[in-house]
Order: C-alpha cells, then sequence, then structure tokens
C-alpha cells in the first residue's frame, strides 16, 4: 500500500478522496468508486502502487494518438481498476477487477523498472492506459518524474475525469492524452459510465490550459450517440473549447462487455462523422477500428497533401519535415520530435 494523494480527513473516521470528480466520501474500511483507494483508519491509501497488471510494448497509434511521434513505439501499463462503469468497455477483466475480486491483481514493477524497460525496449513514451490512468495517480506520477528526466514522453489515456489540483500537479510531466469524449449527451453518460458530461468537457478544458497535447476519441455506437445533432455539437464543443487542430478520432464499436446484444457501427457511421466533424472547422478528423485510407492519413490543412499514409498502426509513408509539410512548409499543430 502506498498512502495516497489528494483526499481530506473528515469527520466520524471519514476520508474524501479528491483526485477525481467522483470525489468519492469513504467510510473507515471502505473503498472509493475505483476499488483501488481505501480508507484504514482514517488514513486514504492506493491498493495498487507497483501492481502492474498489464506491460506492452504498443506503437504510438494503438492509443490512438497521431500527432505524437508517429511510428515510435509506447511502453504502455496499467493497473486493476477504474472509476467508471462504462457498459462497453473492452478491457473489463481488469478496470472491475476489483468489484469482483478480494485481492489486487498485478506484478510488482517499480517507476524505475518502468523507465528502465521503456528505454531498452526503444521506445520514445510511456502510455499509461489500458484501465484508467486516474486511479493508480501515484504510480503514474512517479514514473512520470522518472521518464521526463530521462527524455521520454508521457501520455494518458483516459477517460477525463480527473480533478483540476491533480492534474496541475503532474502537468510538468505530462506531453500528451487521449481522452475518451464518449458522446455529448448527459444521460447517455450517466446510464453508461455512471460520469456526468459537464465534469468530461471540464476536464478538457483542464487539459487545454495547462497545454498539454490532447487528443480526443469518440466510440460511435449506433443509436446511443451516434445522432447527427449530438455529433455537430460534439464537434463544435472541440472547435471552440480546444481549438480547430485538434485531432478527433471516431471510432468504430464491436460487441462487448455488457453491450453485446448492440450491433457493430458500419463504416457510413464513422464517414458521416468524420463529414460532420469537417464541415464543424476541425482539421484532423481520424476514423478508427475499420480501416479506411482516407480516414487514417494525415493531410496538411493548409495544401491538402497527404504527409502521413497509415494502415491500421503501421505507417506506411511519412513526408513530415520537422513538424512541417514538405509541400507548402506549414507547420501541423503536433509533438513531432
Amino acid at each position: 500500500m502506498q498512502r495516497a494523494k489528494f483526499w481530506k480527513a473528515q469527520e466520524h473516521g471519514f476520508v474524501q478522496c479528491r483526485l477525481c470528480r467522483f470525489n468519492c466520501r469513504i467510510a473507515e474500511g471502505g473503498r472509493g468508486r475505483c476499488g483501488v483507494r481505501a480508507n484504514q483508519a482514517g488514513v486514504l491509501y492506493s491498493l495498487v502502487y507497483g501492481r502492474a497488471v498489464a506491460t506492452n510494448v504498443d506503437p504510438i497509434e494503438k492509443k490512438p494518438l497521431f500527432h505524437l511521434l508517429p511510428g515510435s513505439k509506447s511502453y504502455s501499463i496499467a493497473t486493476v481498476g477504474c472509476n467508471f462503469r462504462c457498459l462497453h468497455c473492452q478491457n473489463a477483466t481488469i478496470s472491475q477487477w476489483p468489484h469482483e475480486h478480494d485481492r489486487m491483481a498485478g506484478e510488482l514493477l517499480s517507476p524505475e523498472e518502468i523507465v528502465e524497460q521503456a528505454l531498452s525496449t526503444g521506445c520514445q513514451s510511456i502510455a499509461y492506459t489500458y484501465t484508467e490512468p486516474t486511479i493508480y495517480y501515484e504510480y503514474a506520477y512517479d514514473t512520470a518524474k522518472l521518464a521526463h528526466a530521462a527524455g521520454l514522453k508521457n501520455i494518458f489515456v483516459t477517460n477525463g475525469y480527473i480533478n483540476r489540483e491533480p492534474l496541475v500537479r503532474i502537468a510538468p510531466f505530462l506531453d500528451a492524452a487521449n481522452v475518451d469524449l464518449k458522446g455529448f449527451s448527459d444521460l447517455f453518460y450517466r446510464q453508461c459510465t455512471g460520469a456526468s458530461l459537464d465534469g468530461v468537457l471540464a476536464t478538457l478544458r483542464d487539459y487545454h490550459r495547462l497545454g498539454i497535447w490532447l487528443e480526443v476519441t469518440t466510440l460511435l455506437i449506433t443509436g446511443q450517440n451516434d445522432a447527427d445533432a449530438e455529433l455537430e455539437k460534439l464537434a463544435a464543443f472541440i472547435v471552440t473549447e480546444l481549438g480547430p487542430e485538434t485531432p478527433w478520432h471516431v471510432t468504430a464499436f464491436f460487441p462487448a462487455y455488457k453491450m453485446m446484444d448492440l450491433p457493430a457501427t458500419p463504416m457510413a457511421t464513422l464517414l458521416r462523422a468524420r463529414d460532420i466533424g469537417q464541415q464543424a472547422g476541425l482539421k484532423h478528423v481520424y476514423t478508427g477500428n475499420l480501416y479506411d485510407a482516407d480516414g487514417e492519413s494525415t493531410f496538411c490543412p493548409a495544401c491538402n497533401a497527404r504527409l502521413i499514409h497509415r494502415q491500421g498502426f503501421t505507417l506506411t509513408e511519412n513526408r513530415m519535415d520537422n513538424g512541417r509539410c514538405v509541400v507548402c512548409n506549414a507547420p501541423l499543430a503536433g509533438v513531432w520530435f
């Protein structure tokens, strides 16, 4: 166990966790919504510090991050636990583990060992991913500081529900984030995840204000969050609040977890969403989980030259020159070196 950050003691042995926007009030002997932060004798502890349940070397495009060191490898880690209850979670076996088992899964792996393995495998970044990095904040924070000192980038792949203070604390070491904006309806958010739309939008604004490179992903589920009006509002939010250069990834849903009865997303939905995003003024809208050559490629927003061609997670062509278009020399937003 590791003493947690961002909490307050309260009367009668309760503590209030201030790490994420649920702000759980936890009785002595109890755990927060994430299942991995526990009140023991009036002190809040992390139960997953140093316990990595998943470690992999992934292409950066898998996160997905298309405007951060394209073609590079990212050392990806996770612990068990999540503060959301997404009905369509693709990693439910580890995200919901603490609610279904008495012990915490994972192998002991120190922050120092994570950085060492990232460097030895030729990775240029560490991604805190698969579950929700917010809930293993202390572990991620200590690792990120060491990684930053070693010249590695740090990436959160997140549901976007962290409170402002902990985000400000880790921001000097956090280079980029891909935030799931799961829809643009509060009803959908509450029914599908248990969280609020407004909380996610506030977090996105915080990331933007702190200057952390941001890409947004929306998994489109037929009949749930794919209505034109909703997508138009979502795209307009990205343009006006985060900037038109912010990449938006619209990806296909496949039946998973507690949404096994819903159909997979057709390509037509992704193409429609991409068109909506472009009409709203977004410069980079990408399609994912179904192959589409144009939807996976990066085009220059100034001259429309194809600069990066992707096939799945593989780059087949990269015509960027130090973050600029090789045709017209226009700069593209992102982290290129």
